[in-house]
């Protein structure tokens, strides 16, 4: 199923709310995605809890204008990158499968996670992947 349950929102939104844009100075494009009008944003210049939960592609920048600027409007996004909470300790890319585009630390959930099984050794050692998949609202901490 492409798009998965929605991330509960739960702290990012107080985050969001701090780098937030008026409506009238963003550029929303067009719907000529093959992912628009289905209730979620693809586009990769936005993030937080009203993105889909799916890979982000550079293709849809600029054509999921409706589904955006609805998820814009109700708060549930902003334009640009929202910031890590600061009191999430990543670690480092010490572990055997850090940098490989899948969260491994077992304190995190959602679809940013690695589907094969976790390990405690990896705790605090896969910082890069798990820190740009939280930052994209596709993790967050159990």
């Amino acid at each position: 199923m492409r798009h998965l349950p929605r991330l509960a929102a739960f702290g990012l939104f107080a985050a969001l709310a701090l780098v937030s844009q008026p409506a009238a100075a963003i550029d929303f494009g067009d719907d000529a995605s093959r992912w628009a009008n289905d209730g979620e944003c693809d586009d990769p210049r936005f993030s937080g809890p009203g993105m889909t939960q799916t890979p982000l592609l550079d293709s849809d920048i600029l054509h999921d204008a409706t589904d955006c600027r609805q998820a814009f409007d109700a708060g549930r996004i902003v334009f640009g990158k929202a910031p890590a909470s600061e009191a999430v300790d990543f670690g480092d890319d010490a572990g055997r499968w850090a940098n490989d585009g899948e969260c491994d630390d077992p304190r995190f959930e959602g679809p940013g996670m690695t589907e094969t099984p976790l390990l405690d050794s990896d705790i605090r050692h896969d910082a890069t992947d798990c820190r740009q998949a939280f930052d994209a609202g596709r993790l967050r901490l159990k």
